[in-house]
């Protein structure tokens, strides 16, 4: 493939919305962050994290279905619905596929949406330099949408916005400057987000076990110091009965005698430690004063590098 993968724009937290004519607001979806790349000749699909996940969603290779450009990058999210609202670890288990039989069985029973909301590049032309309210409209003469793709619609006013989402339990919106370019590999506030449900990936550092099988993890957080802190433990959200027998197969051959947590957690009375090489998506309802998650949520693990998932990264 001719076009070399990227680092996408991200957006930065923020608890004041803005508004205006110069924004615009857009769902935020709680699935993945995938580039779809389109030499004239290849198409790939490539994470954020720059993992190729071309394999996994071979609707998305048909380009010519519901692109109509001759070569291409797309910038969007990966979607996977449960009752009707995007979740997570159903994306999942598309995602995370990595067996022919298995990347096979998932496409029939996790069917996907790729919600699009940029273009980067278009017919041998780079558009990162253009304004977002431009590239929009390049955007929307490229793609064909059908049952698998759309466009990320807009709506003028954030707050209203994240009143539905609050009130329908969706992840949360995303605000943008129409007036901003597309900065490659970065993050700022001409780019923003407001989460409903707060979430935030964390390493594995211990479990509890009931009847022989996994029933809890602990979860912790590494500091600029790479010193691995104690943040929670959870045993609820969207694990099933096999996802916890895997997990108790996962950690089986790296549990050890002593704790990889730089203080001792309050639950550690049954626990036993591991080495911290898992990580799992978390939601939560927000941090306590003592520094822990209150009422996590499992949604689903995650293959993110450990030594990132740091306090302040989310």
């Amino acid at each position: 493939m001719k076009l070399q993968p990227l680092v996408p724009f991200e957006p930065i937290s923020t608890d004041k919305l803005p508004e205006g004519e110069t924004w615009t607001a857009q769902i935020k979806w709680d699935g993945v962050r995938m580039l779809t790349y389109f030499d004239g000749n290849e198409v790939q699909l490539i994470n954020r994290k720059l993992n190729n996940r071309t394999l996994q969603y071979p609707e998305l290779t048909r380009i010519e279905e519901y692109c109509r450009a001759e070569s291409v990058i797309l910038d969007g999210e990966i979607i996977a619905l449960d009752q009707g609202k995007p979740s997570f670890h159903e994306v999942m288990r598309r995602d995370g596929s990595r067996r022919a039989e298995n990347i096979r069985r998932a496409q029939q029973e996790v069917p996907i949406t790729y919600m699009l909301f940029d273009i980067l590049y278009h017919n041998g032309t780079w558009l990162t330099g253009l304004p977002l309210r431009e590239r929009q409209n390049i955007l929307k003469e490229a793609i064909m949408p059908n049952s698998f793709v759309q466009i990320t619609a807009d709506f003028p006013s954030a707050e209203v916005l994240y009143g539905v989402m609050s009130q329908h339990g969706m992840e949360g919106i995303v605000v943008k400057d129409l007036s901003s370019t597309y900065a490659l590999d970065g993050k700022d506030k001409r780019w923003m987000k407001k989460k409903v449900i707060q979430d935030l990936v964390a390493v594995v550092g211990g479990y509890t076990l009931r009847g022989g099988i996994v029933n809890a993890l602990m979860l912790g957080l590494y500091d600029e110091e790479d010193q691995l802190w104690y943040i929670g433990h959870a045993g609820t959200g969207k694990l099933t009965v096999q996802d916890w027998r895997s997990l108790t197969e996962r950690v089986a051959p790296i549990t050890r005698s002593s704790r990889p947590f730089t203080a001792l957690p309050s639950r550690s009375k049954e626990a036993y430690w591991v080495e911290p090489q898992l990580t799992v998506k978390v939601n939560f309802l927000e941090w306590t004063p003592g520094g822990t998650l209150r009422q996590p949520s499992i949604q689903a693990v995650v293959s993110i590098d450990p030594a990132t998932c740091k306090f302040g990264s989310s």
